[in-house]
């Protein structure tokens, strides 16, 4: 799991992985640092899959442009499966579960 920053980063993210997970994670929230606990179990028994997070507080212009892009209102956590550059699937708070994930 990469840890993303900059729109720049997050671009060039999607214009190369066809299909990747992506994580908005609050580092001071306990609902999501659960949510983001989910997220890692998922990831660690899927090594096939890509996976990607930003810290809300410290890439707040990366938050507000994937809200902006994708016209998917911010909700912190947040979820997203992009595939094609695109989110394909998306979930906020308690719905972001290993077996959630694993459905995907």
């Amino acid at each position: 799991m990469q840890k993303i920053e900059t729109v720049q980063e997050f671009e060039q993210l999607s214009e190369t992985n066809s299909r990747f997970f992506f994580m908005k994670h609050s580092l001071t929230c306990p609902v999501s640092s659960n949510a983001f606990n989910e997220y890692q179990a998922f990831l660690n028994k899927h090594e096939e899959e890509e996976g990607y997070y930003l810290a809300v507080q410290e890439s707040r212009e990366l938050s507000n442009h994937i809200a902006e892009k994708y016209g998917i209102k911010h909700e912190s956590p947040q979820a997203f499966l992009f595939i094609e550059g695109k989110p394909g699937w998306n979930a906020s708070h308690w719905n972001i579960t290993e077996n959630e994930l694993n459905k995907l």
